[in-house]
């Protein structure tokens, strides 16, 4: 399943594996730092592949696919492939967002833009476009909490993360409401960020409702959706949350603010994930862990190689 000692040996994280007999998912992160030419004009043609079949007219411009040079340098790139042809049928790409709050510097992975090829929606994907790299990032992140965002008007994903993420706001779960820190993050990312998730400089924001007016003028405008047409949330209360608070004319997003802690990373192992295939997260998650522990040993331990502010013994 994996070469892993090149995986163990890379920086960043590069993980292939089969989540199903089916399909089979690449994890990429920072492709931009380290991918050769070819290699990133391949993967983005992928990302194209899925764009063209699954928009109206297949074309976007912002994210992965705005000509910005840092674009990808600060994506985590997950792309599932059908095993039998070897075809992109689905993609997330998840920017990580570099804030500060309470003057200390925090990143936010903003769970982007997720893209299915008609052909295999309902196909039990969801566990790997939403939550799959987000928990190997808490892994190795030895189970710190992680800051998410999220930006949406269809229900469906609006009660999929606020179910699959702790402390999200704006949701209609009892008790949801927005924290101070949860303000800072929201004001920061509408102030410098807005351009990872297509959103024009004509959009306004509610502070406090956490709703993005007019939000389709930045490169995202052709997933601007009616009401109607939004995939639906199997419980009605997220559908009338969404039908409420936002206005489908003029083209609303709710901003959704929230963590991924050990009770989150728990419920997504006992409710996302399909039983058939925790033994292959098992492995991935392995390999997480060894990479997190062991290459910081390995590189200790070559001293014919600098290591940070470590020179190389000159004997």
């Amino acid at each position: 399943m994996y070469n892993l000692l090149s995986v163990v040996l890379k920086k960043r994280l590069d993980l292939a594996f089969k989540t199903s007999p089916e399909f089979r998912a690449r994890i990429v992160e920072f492709p931009g730092l380290w991918m050769s030419g070819p290699d990133i004009a391949g993967l983005r043609e992928d990302l194209r592949s899925v764009a063209r079949r699954s928009v109206a007219d297949g074309s976007l411009d912002y994210g992965v696919f705005s000509e910005r040079e840092d674009v990808l340098a600060r994506t985590i790139v997950t792309l599932v492939y059908r095993v039998s042809d070897g075809q992109p049928v689905a993609f997330n790409a998840l920017p990580v967002m570099s804030l500060s709050l309470n003057g200390k510097p925090v990143e936010v992975l903003h769970l982007g833009l997720v893209m299915i090829d008609p052909a295999v929606r309902s196909q039990g994907l969801s566990w790997v476009l939403y939550g799959l790299t987000c928990f190997l990032l808490f892994l190795r992140n030895q189970l710190r909490p992680l800051w998410i965002s999220n930006v949406t008007q269809v229900p469906a994903v609006a009660g999929m993360v606020a179910e699959t993420f702790s402390d999200v706001f704006p949701a209609p779960t009892r008790g949801a409401r927005r924290s101070l820190r949860q303000q800072l993050i929201a004001t920061e990312i509408m102030a410098a960020h807005r351009h990872v998730f297509g959103v024009g400089p004509e959009a306004d924001f509610d502070a406090d409702r956490f709703v993005i007016t007019n939000a389709y003028t930045g490169g995202s405008d052709n997933l601007k959706k009616t009401f109607d047409a939004a995939p639906k949330h199997r419980k009605p209360e997220y559908n009338d949350f969404c039908a409420a608070e936002l206005d489908y004319a003029r083209g609303d997003d709710l901003l959704q603010i929230g963590q991924l802690d050990l009770n989150a990373a728990q419920r997504y192992l006992l409710e996302s994930v399909p039983r058939n295939a925790l033994g292959r997260l098992a492995v991935a998650s392995f390999v997480i862990l060894v990479q997190r522990l062991v290459l910081p040993v390995l590189h200790w331990a070559d001293s014919r190689r600098q290591w940070s502010i470590l020179r190389p013994s000159k004997r």
